[in-house]
């Protein structure tokens, strides 16, 4: 009997493995580059990206330009710019083109299936950084509503969104586009994060573990009596 009960919380143990490794994979980031950390910057600066660039991995720049920045860009003033997420960010404002601009990725999703697209944006006040900062997402083509960052401060702080859909096609295009007016030079985007929407009972309740243990120590016990 006491080989038996081994067997069966082995069998048991390993089922609900397999059911949280199911529902992690499930809960995948499939944006890519979200953080936006490659290309690498070099320490201390900026690199800009032009209209329709693909050099920024997973995205393609709308026009006219965005940049990246690293974390330990300083420019004086008592202003610093810390990324949300890793040691890159990207302003979508550019390099002072401060127009309406972005990134455009297109990702494969399940049509029918729900989704939950998460961002951070980040705000900076003072001189010429202006005093908010507002992004506007599409998703394939159509405008879903956009967020804005009012922190104020001499250090970029990151306030996260969610923007939850259904997708309707087996690809689906998310962008990102600056809203700040001509006179704001920083509208920071990191950590973009696009995952399948936790349904309501993503694992199963405690009691169904239980019978679910429970049936495969009787399928333990079953297998040990054929082969006795």
């Amino acid at each position: 009997m006491h080989k038996i009960a081994t067997l069966g919380t082995v069998m048991f143990v390993l089922a609900v493995a397999i059911v949280l490794a199911a529902a992690g994979d499930a809960r995948a980031n499939l944006i890519t580059n979200g953080s936006f950390e490659a290309p690498i910057v070099p320490v201390g600066f900026f690199t800009n990206f032009l209209s329709g660039s693909t050099l920024i991995p997973g995205w393609t720049v709308t026009g006219p330009e965005v940049s990246i920045v690293n974390t330990t860009y300083a420019p004086g003033g008592g202003f610093t710019f810390p990324a949300e997420q890793g040691s890159q960010w990207l302003d979508l404002t550019g390099d002072a083109s401060n127009t309406f601009e972005g990134v455009v990725q297109t990702v494969s999703t399940t049509p029918g299936t729900n989704y939950d697209l998460s961002f951070w944006v980040g705000n900076i006040s003072g001189s010429i950084w202006g005093t908010t900062s507002t992004v506007e997402v599409q998703i394939n083509g159509t405008s879903v509503g956009s967020e804005t960052n009012s922190t104020p401060g001499s250090t970029l702080t990151w306030e996260q969104f969610t923007t939850p859909f259904m997708a309707t096609g087996a690809t689906t295009t998310i962008a990102f586009d600056n809203l700040d007016p001509s006179t704001d030079n920083s509208n920071g985007l990191d950590n973009v994060d696009l995952e399948v929407a936790t349904s309501p009972s993503p694992t199963p309740e405690p009691s169904a573990l239980v019978l679910f243990g429970t049936g495969l120590l009787g399928l333990g016990g079953f297998a040990r009596r054929r082969i006795a």
